[in-house]
């Protein structure tokens, strides 16, 4: 039968059922295709916090957020479009964000009295007139994907796990995407199980001919090709560009990296990541908790490596006496942390802002530790390197931070020429370094103020290392108190004199009154929610955040020239809080802790009611 073609310029996409039903693999897969078809595109991907909750409850719904258009975008999207929905407990956990009119594709093998239970459905909202204000496709993937399927010699268990395939299928002819490179993930992914590899191909066709055939769905749409600068791209994730940016960080400084980590959500697909890579010279070392990570990535910069340790918000804690150790030692290490909802365990598959005034005061004594913050998935890659350029630099830990909606987040990565990555390369100290031949281990350099970096062993250079308070130049142990004040303040400097580019302002017209800054991950939806109020004719400037400590130069110039700044976090207002003190001005802040980022409407509205209090 002839179906209509129609064209949209974008579409928000979320897939959501239970742990087991496979939502976060039929994402990962519609986004390759996406990705291949030269789409622009954004995604979310939204974990249970529970490892293990019961089937077809409500704290057991895992979902996945794909948007993609012919532009360029910027966030995954406020609310979906289209929501497929694999059970009652995934219909009603995401029913609140979808807007009147959106499509509903609802599996109703699962709408079983028993599961309606589960969630507090007394009767099914398929049947009740209750989703009279969307248009609900009543499809029985389960039933249609065991037809499918009935001529593979494999279990009904097996054969019921496939619908997720199926649903990827019609998914694909709704929205013409290719198909090829799934059907050869699907055979290399169960490779050593070639009949399960045959049923999930036929399950993810069948889905693709029920879309052609049936009569429930009388449209498919059509997404062009986005236009993107020139260039070769790849579909990325945060942890991927991170760990991508760390190798490139080893190759161009010439150092072998170690990754002293322990697994934590969302940072241990970085560790998953850089294990695959010992081509490169990486090793990496899942030690048996946080301390002895951060201890080991240490021991691995005292001896020469390029030294990294990652995990989120309570691995931080743990580490917090090792870091401070770097600090006094003067060694570059680099501390990646992927934030996560807390406090405590918290909502570790959730997202929150909320480890900045750790990450710069979270130690004892005066122990400053430079900071920086990516802003996108792919940012996340160069946010690497830099970190890695400051900590050699400057011979000092290095604080990374990111969030879980960066790393579990992707987006296109335009693939840079290795030829225009930064050299970040180091020189040991080999020889004596003091007038009498003798080495000097503190004796600093007068434009960093950075300490010699001379490898053990290296004869004539043996020195101490260690916490206690050494004495400027010989490295002795000190305990004079003018002796331990210069140590601090010299630590201090360093810090404070690291070179980081100037704050750049977005302000077209160069005559708005209102600023809106942000950090770390807030740059999309402050972005997307700018892009709306100017589109409205109302000036705004927007201005990013990379490097939290040292700020830039500038950044108390820029504030001051705007008559309010508005503040986004996802926090309580921690950014905000320092720069109140430091530049004594109002910053007016906008704070969710929900465990999600900011949506763009959210946004603004707050944007636009600033601009009319003016």
């Amino acid at each position: 039968m002839t179906k209509q073609v129609q064209q949209l310029d974008r579409v928000i996409i979320r897939f959501a059922g239970d742990s087991g039903d496979g939502m976060q693999l039929t994402g990962d897969r519609f986004t390759a295709e996406t990705a291949q078809f030269g789409n622009d595109l954004s995604t979310l991907p939204n974990f249970p916090a529970e490892i293990r909750a019961p089937a077809g409850t409500l704290p057991g719904v895992s979902s996945f957020q794909l948007h993609f258009a012919d532009h360029d975008i910027l966030t995954p999207g406020d609310a979906p479009n289209v929501l497929v929905a694999m059970n009652p407990a995934a219909l009603k956990a995401n029913l609140v964000d979808l807007p009147r009119g959106a499509d509903i594709i609802a599996n109703t093998d699962e709408f079983t009295k028993r599961n309606l239970q589960k969630v507090g459905y007394a009767a099914s909202p398929l049947e009740d007139e209750s989703l009279s204000e969307w248009r609900v496709h009543a499809v029985p993937l389960t039933s249609l994907t065991l037809k499918a399927l009935e001529e593979f010699e494999i279990s009904k268990k097996d054969a019921e796990r496939a619908k997720n395939m199926f649903a990827l299928g019609l998914l694909s002819w709704l929205y013409h995407r290719p198909t090829e490179a799934t059907v050869k993930f699907l055979e290399t992914k169960f490779a050593k199980k070639p009949d399960i590899a045959k049923a999930n191909v036929a399950a993810f066709r069948a889905g693709w001919n029920y879309g052609e055939t049936t009569e429930s769905f009388s449209v498919s749409y059509e997404i062009r090709p986005a236009k993107l600068a020139e260039g070769v791209y790849r579909n990325i994730s945060g942890n991927q560009a991170l760990a991508y940016g760390l190798i490139a960080a080893s190759v161009q400084s010439g150092l072998p990296l170690f990754l002293g980590s322990y697994p934590i959500t969302p940072a241990s697909d970085i560790l998953h990541e850089l294990s695959k890579h010992k081509r490169f010279g990486i090793r990496t070392f899942q030690a048996e908790d946080e301390i002895a990570g951060v201890g080991a990535a240490l021991g691995a910069a005292f001896g020469g490596a390029l030294g990294v340790t990652t995990t989120s918000g309570p691995g931080v804690t743990l580490k917090a006496e090792t870091v401070g150790l770097a600090v006094t030692t003067e060694l570059p290490l680099i501390v990646v942390d992927v934030q996560r909802a807390g406090p405590s365990t918290g909502m570790p598959t959730k997202t929150e802002q909320t480890d900045l005034l750790m990450a710069l005061y979270g130690r004892n004594g005066e122990s400053p530790v430079p900071v920086i913050a990516p802003s996108t998935p792919s940012d996340c890659f160069d946010a690497a390197i830099e970190a890695a350029r400051i900590a050699l630099r400057y011979r000092t830990p290095v604080i990374l931070l990111s969030d879980g909606y960066l790393a579990n987040g992707s987006e296109p990565w335009r693939v840079p020429e290795t030829a225009d990555l930064p050299d970040i390369s180091v020189e040991f100290t080999t020889e004596p370094n003091a007038e009498d031949g003798s080495y000097l281990p503190f004796k600093r350099d007068t434009e960093t103020l950075a300490r010699p970096w001379a490898v053990p062993g290296t004869p004539g250079l043996e020195h101490r290392i260690g916490g206690i308070e050494k004495a400027d130049g010989t490295g002795n142990i000190s305990y004079d108190p003018d002796n331990h004040d210069k140590m601090v303040r010299l630590r201090q400097a360093k810090i404070d004199g690291i070179d980081v580019p100037d704050l750049t302002v977005d302000d077209p017209d160069g005559d708005a009154r209102v600023l809106v800054l942000g950090w770390g991950s807030t740059f999309g939806p402050i972005a997307a929610a700018v892009r709306r109020v100017r589109k409205t004719g109302a000036k705004v400037a927007q201005a990013h955040l990379r490097h939290l400590n040292p700020l830039p130069a500038n950044t108390g110039d820029v504030l001051r020239s705007y008559d309010k700044v508005l503040l986004p976090e996802i926090n309580l207002g921690q950014l905000a809080l320092l720069l109140r003190a430091r530049f004594l001005i109002d910053v007016i802040s906008y704070n969710r802790v929900r465990g999600l980022p900011f949506k763009a409407e959210e946004l603004a509205a707050v944007i636009q009611d600033v601009i009319d209090s003016e």
